[in-house]
């Protein structure tokens, strides 16, 4: 956003920026979106070692980025922040998401939960095997497609998990971390403390104030063994990484610079995919128009540290990740379950992409609760990736309240529903709410192994603006 806001670039320069970029359809024609003006914006930072076709980084890349011989790693989403840009820019406010955290999937063979991380590649994985199964062979074409694949799963995970719309994404690889830094000629940071995590990300840093080149400004973001909160901590150094570049573009003029420009073009060019429609360089002219804006970083809750199947894992509650991201978001908030009137209204579920006998099931579950049960049926969408509600007149309470119940899914009024009535179509992203449930969908309990780990202190909010000096991380 930054590189292009300012600039006065002319309208060719503008259209070589936006047509060099790799786009992206994976949010989906029909995903909810955000009304009256306000962005969600998910970002998207990947760690492979292998470039958008497939083929492994070239080994001086590899030994810039201390990853190995280019087997390591896999296709996490070791990176994930949601930005929520409001209609009147008055503030942005951007929730990193731990990697780690266990959450509920759909569409991934073999898998009911994950670290959130994992909901890329897994998926990447299986359409992949699936192609190859009906005879694809071109590893270009299985690349692309499995990537497209990824990118839709890790979305639709996280839209699950938060309860809110994703109107946009940007993806970056691991080398696009290193490229962006080298470009804008390094990055200033300030550690409180210093460190040696040379066995690993290669981080070897004294503590304050200090300037980092590529390679080491992906150190820096990469690191976890060795701090006091693990990736906890690490998610800070990804904030302090995003407001330590802006400020660099800012003060080494590069807005203005042509040659550094081309360069920061290269970099986006090559490292960064967009999602379908996203016109960087006018969203960029219409941010830079509001001026200096404030920007607070902040990580959702966990709530404990566990180990499950031997894998380490961040445990969270869905229902209070959606209460907080909702506030900080400016959004309303669902009033807890208990305080709530006996529902009247009288509810049609339809299958449009769901597992088969999903409609019934949730019919029962939901009579059950005190929901009066309508129509069950098949078809209701042209897209069957999604699952929304609907209500006619006098339905309003009800139908919020059966979202907030069904972990956040997206809710409108509608004049093709009768008066009185709910409409529930369950997409392929539908996650059935458990028996003990109360306000979500993904809330069931995963099994645990004794003497789980509690969650130390992760830090407070970290508030800045961008182009204000750069904060102190652990």
């Amino acid at each position: 956003m930054a590189v292009l806001t300012g600039t006065g670039l002319a309208w060719s320069a503008k259209q070589g920026f936006d047509s060099g970029f790799t786009h992206s359809t994976a949010l989906g024609e029909d995903a909810p979106r955000s009304g009256g003006g306000a962005v969600n914006i998910l970002l998207i930072g990947l760690d492979t070692r292998k470039d958008l076709n497939g083929n492994d980084l070239p080994k001086q890349v590899l030994d810039q980025l201390h990853a190995g011989d280019g087997t390591e790693g896999g296709y996490n989403a070791n990176s994930l922040i949601l930005l929520h840009i409001p209609a009147d820019v008055s503030k942005i406010v951007a929730f990193s998401i731990p990697r780690d955290d266990y959450v509920p999937v759909t569409g991934i063979p073999g898998y009911e939960h994950v670290k959130i991380k994992e909901s890329y590649g897994l998926k990447k994985a299986a359409v992949q095997a699936k192609l190859i199964e009906q005879g694809e062979k071109d590893p270009v074409v299985l690349e692309r497609r499995g990537r497209e694949a990824g990118r839709a799963s890790v979305v639709t995970t996280v839209r699950n998990l938060v309860g809110v719309p994703i109107d946009r994404f940007a993806e970056i690889s691991l080398a696009g971390f290193y490229d962006l830094a080298t470009a804008v000629g390094g990055v200033d940071v300030c550690l409180n403390h210093a460190v040696d995590d040379s066995e690993f990300s290669g981080a070897v840093f004294p503590a304050g104030r200090q300037h980092l080149d590529g390679a080491q400004a992906l150190a820096f973001v990469r690191q976890r063994h060795g701090l006091l909160n693990g990736d906890l901590d690490r998610t800070h150094r990804q904030q302090a990484f995003l407001t330590s570049v802006a400020k660099s573009l800012e003060d080494s003029g590069a807005l203005t610079d042509l040659s550094q420009l081309s360069a920061l073009m290269d970099v986006a060019h090559r490292d960064v995919v967009l999602s379908d429609g996203w016109n960087l360089f006018d969203f960029a002219r219409d941010l830079g128009a509001a001026g200096s804006v404030p920007v607070e970083f902040r990580t959702l809750p966990v709530v404990r540290y566990d180990v499950i199947d031997g894998q380490d894992v961040n445990i969270v509650d869905p229902a209070a990740i959606k209460r907080e991201v909702r506030a900080a978001f400016g959004q309303s908030v669902p009033e807890t379950t208990a305080a709530r009137p006996v529902p009247t209204s009288i509810v049609d579920v339809h299958n449009v992409g769901a597992m088969k006998g999903q409609a019934s099931a949730l019919s029962d579950v939901l009579a059950g609760r005190g929901y009066p049960a309508g129509v069950i049926g098949n078809g209701d969408s042209s897209d069957g990736r999604y699952s929304t509600i609907i209500y006619g007149l006098g339905a309003d309470d009800d139908a919020h309240a059966l979202a907030e119940l069904l972990g956040g899914l997206p809710v409108a009024a509608s004049s093709s529903v009768e008066d009185g009535r709910i409409r529930v179509s369950l997409g392929a992203d539908f996650t059935m709410p458990t028996e003990g449930s109360q306000t979500s969908s993904t809330t069931s309990a995963p099994t645990t192994t004794p003497g789980s780990m509690p969650l130390p202190d992760a830090g407070k909010p970290l508030s800045t603006t961008i182009g204000d000096t750069v904060p102190c991380v652990n």
